[in-house]
């Protein structure tokens, strides 16, 4: 095969030849790690006990029932909880996944198609079977123009879904790429052609989606609770990829308008588990009487996520933020190292790169790989693009805040910027360089208050915007912020996702991920050179070029990342003791963790 997917049994069909299918499983670039037949994934336990309630915390509000629409919040837990897809990723691998609702998986070797033949057993919570019909169904409902624009983004390399009998599904693509065929497994949501009935698939709101999942909506009060109740007839309850898994009777999420309720909350017995993003609340929150009896345990477990980029992002559609030097010169006004001595009691580490913690970040000198992908664009690229790789500043001695706000002010200079006898920093028409830093966390003052003390410093009037999530996501859909704070998240094996986040054709999709409105022809270029990638080293080359010319363009003012899951829970609760490599810290829990009996 050109792309190396071994399986663990030999494909020795053609192209698009035969009925018959032989691999359990795929992975990129690499032997699927479990084999046929095997029992179970490592990190789970088998013979959990099933039982109990697990009780959440939602944050802010809800208002729909449909995750994949552009307009309103959907209640949480619905994607794990209920939607199944064709084959289920391995949290102890890169990137690998196995027959979910597939039973069996075929990859073209040219590289163009790929193959799911669906269980037999496979069932929706009404009772019908899941057909290739249902995924074709599923597929063009997401990527038509009434579901949310990101999936046409994502999936734009696949040309057709193709029904090649009741059980058989085959994706054609319209080109070579690196992930597709793994991301079709793992990454596209299965419903019933049922869900919703005859209406337009954007006023489908109120409706249970008809799910494969383990669990159904047992009742929900609009922004406040929504519970959700085991299936009992659960058809994938004794499937190998399920084994262990989805343990409790019922969850619960009870919603929390802000943080400082939500950890009252918990402390008073309201939710049963919690993954703390708050460096204060784990350090100075996270104590007491329950904590001393015992009652409630705290752990910090370890993972090898790549952290991606956290940071203020800069929206390049604002005048003010257009030019490459005013964006650097904010970014030399965070004073991190303070922060984290001062506000963070030293838990974070500095983010440099929009790939940390993983392989794909650049260091140093460019090697002649990536070298080969940014030459074309060499006249166009800031000569930093071709240097060391471009590091976030730092105030550590030698270097210090005031050195560095010095270097900020030349820059603004250079972009026609200066400040005038009342101290305010205005360019050659007399408009004062205000901005709105928009957020829907208070507790993320804690970030934005100490930048803007020092912007304040340049004559930069900085003001911290905190509105409610459904708010706050409505105008990050529609672009309309001057900063923002956001993660990116990153995968151990990045792709598709990049398009609607660095690409020029996502600068204008309203609800893309390209936040900061980036238009550069070598980031379009070094992402399709990615994405086409036949090797591993390939993929890690493209990369690194990426993300030097990324980080060479200061889009974001990077914050910092911590190198393991905070999380507190009551002792009633209990997980596996073999951690995975690769996970989410809410996912996992939903995933593998049970009550003790």
């Amino acid at each position: 095969m050109t792309i190396v997917a071994r399986v663990a049994l030999a494909l020795t069909l053609g192209a698009l030849s035969g009925p018959a299918f032989a691999a359990h499983g795929l992975a990129w670039g690499d032997t699927p790690k479990y084999p046929p037949g095997f029992a179970h994934f490592d990190y789970v336990n088998a013979d959990a006990p099933k039982g109990g309630t697990l009780n959440l915390a939602g944050y802010g509000s809800f208002d729909k029932l449909n995750p994949f629409t552009l307009r309103g919040l959907a209640a949480a837990g619905l994607g794990t909880l209920m939607f199944e897809t064709l084959a289920e990723a391995s949290d102890d691998e890169p990137f690998s996944m196995y027959g979910l609702l597939a039973d069996d998986i075929r990859f073209a070797d040219d590289g163009l198609s790929i193959t799911f033949h669906l269980d037999p057993r496979a069932r929706f919570w009404n009772g019908d079977p899941v057909t290739a019909e249902d995924v074709r169904h599923s597929f063009e409902v997401l990527t038509g123009k009434q579901a949310h624009p990101r999936f046409r983004q994502y999936f734009t390399d696949v040309a057709r879904a193709v029904v090649v009998d009741p059980s058989t599904i085959r994706f054609e693509f319209r080109r070579r790429n690196h992930e597709l065929h793994m991301i079709i497994g793992m990454q596209l949501p299965v419903f019933s052609r049922k869900w919703g009935g005859a209406q337009p698939f954007d006023r489908v709101v109120q409706d249970e989606p008809i799910t494969s999942g383990p669990y159904r909506i047992e009742r929900f009060d609009w922004g406040k609770l929504i519970a959700y109740r085991r299936d009992p007839g659960y058809w994938a309850r004794d499937l190998n990829v399920r084994r262990g898994m989805f343990n409790f009777d019922r969850v619960v999420y009870k919603y929390f308008k802000d943080e400082t309720a939500r950890l009252e909350g918990f402390k008073a017995g309201e939710f049963d588990w919690v993954a703390e993003n708050s460096a204060k609340n784990w350090a100075r929150g996270h104590v007491g009487r329950r904590y001393d009896s015992g009652e409630i345990l705290k752990q910090e477990f370890r993972h090898s996520n790549s952290a991606g980029m956290q940071g203020f992002v800069l929206n390049t559609r604002r005048p003010e933020f257009a030019d490459v030097r005013v964006r650097h010169a904010l970014a030399l006004a965070m004073d991190f190292e303070w922060m984290n001595r001062q506000v963070f009691y030293g838990q974070y580490v500095r983010t440099a790169s929009y790939f940390t913690n993983s392989e794909m970040e650049a260091k140093g000198l460019p090697s002649a790989g990536e070298l080969a992908l940014l030459e074309p664009f060499r006249a166009q690229l800031d000569p930093a693009a071709f240097g060391p790789a471009v590091m976030p500043p730092t105030t550590d001695p030698p270097s210090s805040l005031r050195g560095n706000l010095r270097r900020a002010l030349a820059l603004l200079a250079q972009a026609g910027w200066s400040v005038d006898d009342d101290g305010v920093l205005r360019n050659a028409a007399g408009q004062a360089f205000d901005f709105e830093i928009l957020t829907y966390s208070k507790g993320l003052e804690r970030v934005a208050v100490p930048w803007a003390r020092n912007l304040e410093k340049l004559g930069i009037a900085a003001h911290l915007r905190v509105t409610d999530p459904a708010l706050y996501q409505k105008r990050m859909d529609e672009f309309d912020f001057d900063v923002a704070i956001h993660l990116y998240a990153a995968s151990q094996t990045p792709g598709n996702e990049l398009l609607e986040r660095f690409t020029s054709a996502a600068a204008d999709e309203k609800g893309s991920d390209n936040f900061a409105g980036i238009r550069d022809p070598a980031v379009d270029a070094i992402v399709q050179r990615l994405l086409a990638s036949r090797t591993r080293a390939e993929l890690v080359t493209a990369a690194r070029a990426l993300d030097r010319v990324l980080r060479a363009g200061w889009y974001l003012v990077p914050h910092f990342y911590a190198p393991a899951h905070r999380v507190a829970w009551r002792a009633r609760l209990a997980h596996p003791a073999t951690l995975p490599l690769y996970y989410a810290a809410e996912t996992w829990l939903l995933k593998t963790w049970w009550e003790k009996r």
